[in-house]
């Protein structure tokens, strides 16, 4: 594992993998490893502009490779749901689920749906899609469900009386927050699929500090010049590559003996390096608050995992 690479991915070849926010950075970088070793990879992005040019850079960079683009915006329930009606519609089968589209630090926004962005897009959006896309991915054997999370969620446990930041909002709390509910959820998924006797496996990745366009999204849409040419230069110098802040969530798609609710990050310091098993915060595994957590997903977005009771 210390060494571990792109180049160890086994081969993926009649597999399937849905990839969200694979557009730009890590996204993008996982979604051509994966097309590389001959997966079949969805890029699931909210913009068809951006989506479509990132499906052509993959055709192109990986000749013969099999990738398409299709519309998900996990800032909207609806389109959720019209994302896993189509998925049922065309395909009997999905091998890799990979959670990795998020927002990091912006200012206060709410979704379509009425949610504090952060907490909506990062948290409320996956667990939706993992729910819509469960009975494909029951029925598909030795199937993954990646989610990506972050160090930055170390900030923060979850205030499960307060998911939408409503009394207060500070920016980095909340995507704190959001990022500890990817593992809480996780934790609780991969318990409840357990129980089930299901052979399917959730884990968690975080790319460490890696160079991609989420650390500046924030300040542009603020007009803070100053602040994101620092940014920049910051990630120029200290961060590594979106190529290298992939390899943990990979790691924890493809490698052989990933264990259920492992977080896999970079091995130095959780910053940069070959994946490896990863610290993450004590809360991230409590079993009473990610049992709230997933009530209080499920009441949020109206979306249950019935199927893991009828196994």
């Amino acid at each position: 594992m210390s060494r571990w690479s792109e180049y160890d991915i086994p081969d993926q070849s009649g597999r399937t993998a849905v990839v969200t926010g694979a557009n730009s950075g890590i996204g993008y970088c996982a979604a051509r490893a994966l097309a590389r070793r001959g997966a079949r990879v969805v890029l699931a992005c909210r913009s068809e502009e951006r989506g479509t040019a990132a499906r052509d850079r993959v055709l192109a960079e990986v000749p013969g490779a099999e990738a398409e683009f299709a519309p998900l915006d996990l800032g909207s329930l609806a389109s959720v749901r019209q994302f896993a009606r189509t998925w049922a519609r065309d395909h009997d089968r999905l091998d890799l689920l990979i959670n990795n589209a998020g927002v990091m630090a912006l200012p206060h926004r709410l979704t379509s749906d009425g949610f504090e962005t952060q907490f909506g897009v990062n948290h409320l959006g996956h667990f939706a899609l993992t729910g819509e896309l469960l009975p494909t991915l029951l029925a598909t054997p030795g199937a993954r469900i990646v989610s990506v999370s972050s160090g930055v969620h170390a900030l923060s446990n979850i205030d499960i009386h307060d998911l939408n930041s409503e009394r207060g909002y500070r920016r980095w709390i909340a995507y704190a927050r959001s990022k500890t509910a990817n593992l809480l959820f996780v934790h609780e998924l991969a318990a409840r699929l357990a129980a089930a006797g299901a052979d399917t496996v959730a884990a968690a990745a975080h790319p460490g500090y890696a160079r991609t366009n989420l650390q500046t999204a924030g300040v542009r849409m603020e007009g803070r010049r100053t602040a994101e040419r620092v940014i920049e230069l910051g990630n120029r110098i200290i961060a590594q590559g979106p190529e290298a802040g992939a390899l943990p969530t990979l790691y924890a798609a493809t490698a052989p003996g990933v264990a259920p609710d492992s977080f896999t990050g970079p091995r130095f310091l959780g910053w940069r390096g070959a994946p490896a098993p990863s610290w993450r915060a004590s809360w991230t595994t409590d079993d009473r608050v990610s049992t709230r957590l997933w009530a209080a997903s499920e009441a949020l977005t109206g979306v249950t995992y019935g199927e893991l009771d009828t196994l």
